[in-house]
């Protein structure tokens, strides 16, 4: 037993903790009492826990998976028996059965769960399941820049407690630059096995806010179409000045929250009828109708989470789409003004929208920003739209005010200057590599650059052509690879040029060459994995070590994506 005044320094510090801070101190003690040396060494020991655990992840870009596997290994040295599984392949009639489960899950776009979590995540949505056994713990991964910061987390943690499971610790929330916050969450798990209260159940906790982001306010000084006549897209070239420098590098991205256009809420104010002057009490925000509207709630492209509880509400038959608040409004109207207020409950934060930022504060300058917009055309019922925030942008003034904050990147920089580099980014994918490019060049970097970019068209669609062939007669581009689409009888993209140059590339690579690919997810940055794979088969690999080879890159922060 404890001394008086042992049992009196335990009882007053305990108060002061918290029940992570608590669980903590459960395995530290534990860990001085098997015999573990003092110091440091004894604060991050943790005792071994003969418990057996189920750990599933729902992932979109590969995190959550990469962050469950290196969890799944660190908890096996620590003695915990692990089954790991992706949640498309988990057997969701073993919930009832399991005892410990513990998920890392991701969120995409606008508080939406990955596609190969969407089935798990609907069937615990959908069913009333008995879990009364299960005792769980939820790590969500998300971005603080999106106002849905990790939703699909916290609505799994909160499902899980309504079906009647024990939450062993409160929900964690990660944002980007989630491995030290992991890590805790692991030790805190390990803790929480160990712990003979770990059945209890943990109260869920109180909302947490990402940081505040800093805003800057800047002037539009350039807005121009990159594309030349005849093409059919519009690429814009936007440069924005402002007063105070901007803290940026290279493979960062500018954030902007667009508002909504004034035409379209006035149509949707006519069509429902509705007070434009009334307030109403959101979820997370007070304010009236047009305010809410304008400011605050996306009302174009609507979620198809969205859509189905407008269905629900309205009582019609939608299928199972995704299209405007007016297009719905006008196709399956609400009966009143009243039933719209209830509506105007179910809509989503207007989410910001981030765009690679493509200028060099060595090249342009701190006090001025440069990014590179494609006007997203896409059509609803025969009739075409744009994307909100691409045509907002592509139809600022020179001279209009411009609010924007910084999204530092976390993988997606430039190495040392003695690095080489290979960049592959078509179209608009090309932006973060003229900032590289840009920034190699004023800073006089020794490593060797090479440029894959590709288009529709040569003439029409070769965005920065006078600055990369520039670079390339320069040598700032020590290669260059183009591929245009449309030029060809049959159709050449950036993956058939990477084929092409196949021997080099690896070559590269196996020299410690630094691999980036920026652009669309799919099919472009799927077809360039799957052509690198395919040669470093030719190279003698099996297709999982040519995979293991490139998960060993990117693990080494060799390998890095900026993929949509």
């Amino acid at each position: 037993m404890l001394s008086d005044a042992k049992l009196g320094a335990i009882k007053t510090l305990a108060p002061t903790l918290s029940r992570d801070e608590l669980l903590w101190a459960s395995g530290f003690f534990a860990g001085l009492a098997q015999g573990t040396a003092g110091g440091q060494e004894a604060a991050t020991a943790v005792p071994t826990v003969s418990k057996k655990i189920t750990l599933v992840y729902g992932t979109e870009t590969g995190n959550a998976k990469k962050l469950a596997t290196q969890l799944a290994g660190i908890a096996k040295k620590k003695g915990i028996t692990v089954k790991l599984t992706g949640l498309d392949q988990y057997r969701i009639a073993d919930l009832p059965k399991e005892e410990y489960f513990f998920v890392v899950i991701s969120t995409q776009g606008e508080g939406e769960p990955p596609l190969l979590a969407k089935k798990f995540y609907d069937y615990i949505h959908e069913n009333q399941l008995n879990l009364s056994k299960l005792k769980f713990a939820v790590l969500g991964l998300g971005d603080s820049s999106y106002p849905e910061f990790c939703k699909t987390g916290e609505d799994v943690d909160a499902r899980l407690e309504a079906l009647g499971a024990h939450r062993v610790l409160p929900l964690k929330k990660c944002d980007v630059d989630y491995e030290t916050d992991a890590q805790h969450w692991l030790d805190n798990v390990t803790a929480a096995l160990q712990s003979t209260t770990s059945t209890a159940t943990v109260a869920a906790p109180a909302e947490t806010k990402p940081q505040g982001r800093k805003y800057y306010m800047g002037k539009v000084i350039t807005n121009i179409n990159l594309n030349d006549r005849g093409s059919n897209k519009q690429t814009f070239h936007i440069e924005i000045a402002t007063e105070a420098p901007i803290a940026y590098q290279p493979g960062d991205a500018l954030g902007i929250v667009p508002t909504n256009k004034q035409n379209m809420i006035n149509k949707i104010i006519g069509i429902t009828g509705i007070d434009p002057e009334k307030e109403i009490q959101t979820e997370k925000i007070k304010a009236n109708v047009r305010d809410l509207l304008s400011q605050h709630l996306n009302i174009c492209y609507l979620l198809k989470s969205t859509v189905k509880k407008y269905a629900e509400l309205t009582r019609q038959q939608i299928p199972d789409t995704r299209m405007s608040l007016y297009d719905l409004l006008r196709i399956y109207p609400v009966k009143d003004a009243a039933q719209f207020e209830e509506v105007i409950k179910l809509l989503t934060a207007l989410s910001p929208r981030l765009y690679s930022i493509s200028s060099s504060p060595n090249a342009h300058g701190e006090n001025e920003i440069h990014i590179t917009v494609s006007k997203n055309l896409f059509t609803v019922e025969d009739e075409e739209r744009y994307g909100l925030c691409s045509e907002f942008l592509s139809d600022l003034d020179e001279g209009h005010e411009i609010e924007f904050y910084i999204q530092k990147a976390k993988h997606f920089k430039l190495p040392e200057e003695n690095k080489d580099i290979i960049m592959i980014g078509p179209g608009t994918g090309v932006a973060p590599f003229r900032s590289f490019l840009a920034e190699r060049d004023a800073t006089g970097a020794s490593g060797k650059n090479w440029l894959f970019f590709g288009e529709q068209h040569f003439v029409s669609d070769f965005l920065y052509q006078t600055e990369i062939q520039s670079y390339r007669e320069t040598g700032i581009l020590n290669n260059l690879d183009l591929a245009f689409s449309r030029d060809t009888d049959q159709k050449v993209y950036v993956q058939h040029r990477v084929k092409e140059k196949g021997d080099e590339v690896i070559e590269w690579l196996n020299n410690g060459a630094h691999l980036y690919i920026c652009g669309a997810k799919d099919p472009m940055c799927s077809d360039v994995e799957a052509t690198l794979v395919a040669l470093l088969q030719d190279k003698g690999k099996s297709e999982e070590d040519a995979r293991n080879y490139l998960a060993q890159l990117e693990e080494e922060g060799r390998y890095s994506k900026d993929v949509y």
